[in-house]
């Protein structure tokens, strides 16, 4: 219930629908407060317009993944930076697969950090701890859905499954109490480039020593015409962007609230 209400408050903040509201109230004032009205809607537009864009939605994935930079950057001598575990984190369910005789697997952008993982996981010989609730209320969660693809699809082990998370937030406090049984506190952590900020931060306060291990980076073939006219996979990025930045403030304000 607490993740339904939290993304049903962050839907009216995330475009578009905080970006249509803004467009429907130019036009109901459009009868009422002409001079209100006519800035309203072409701010409206205007944002619609630029959070479209590729060259503006690139952009502003760059700025969050700016701040973390790939695990084989940070090589000594060839060797990776050393940690006790690799962490990966869910990204989503594919529900009702048909081709999976209609039942729940891994989503898309969870596929694309298994892959990552699997490629550490083998490079490293580091444990594997997958976290990933049922925040749908699905009937397999996601963590149980990562463990069958790994052990299935790439055929890595998992260690452990952490499956009652909802959120970032309790993947770091529930993926901590965990491995503090085994005594690992420093680990790898495997998400999405445009994640990584936000995730680190809190798996750090939730007491972990993080290595960086994002994947999935936003990358630009070339800047022409193109960037600069809308499309609706651009958008989706945009909505990443702001929807980062907010949970980010979010997040400083549960820690703040917590004492952590």
């Amino acid at each position: 219930m607490s993740w339904f209400i939290t993304n049903f408050i962050a839907a009216f903040l995330l475009p578009p629908l905080s970006l249509l509201l803004l467009l429907a109230l130019g036009i109901f004032l459009l009868y009422r407060r002409r001079k209100y009205a006519k800035p309203l809607i072409l701010t409206a537009f205007g944002l619609l317009w630029i959070a479209s864009m590729p060259y503006f939605s690139e952009s502003a994935m760059h700025f969050l993944e700016a701040r973390t930079a790939a695990l084989d950057s940070k090589r000594t001598n060839g060797q990776l930076i050393a940690a006790d575990a690799i962490v990966i984190l869910g990204g989503g369910t594919y529900f009702h697969a048909p081709e999976y005789a209609g039942g729940d697997t891994i989503g898309e952008a969870t596929l694309v950090r298994l892959r990552y993982g699997a490629k550490l996981q083998r490079e490293t010989g580091k444990p594997v701890l997958v976290t990933g609730g049922k925040p749908l209320g699905n009937s397999i969660s996601e963590a149980q859905q990562m463990r069958s693809s790994l052990e299935q699809d790439f055929r890595v082990q998992v260690r452990w499954v952490e499956d009652v998370s909802d959120n970032t937030f309790e993947n770091a406090r529930n993926s901590f109490q965990t491995l503090q049984k085994a005594g690992i506190k420093r680990i790898y952590l495997v998400t999405h480039a445009w994640h990584m900020p936000r995730s680190a931060e809190v798996f750090r306060r939730a007491g972990f020593e993080v290595v960086e291990a994002p994947t999935a980076f936003t990358t630009r073939y070339r800047v022409d015409l193109l960037a600069f006219l809308p499309n609706a996979e651009s958008f989706g990025g945009s909505r990443i962007f702001v929807h980062e930045i907010i949970g980010s403030l979010w997040y400083r304000v549960k820690l703040a609230i917590s004492g952590i």
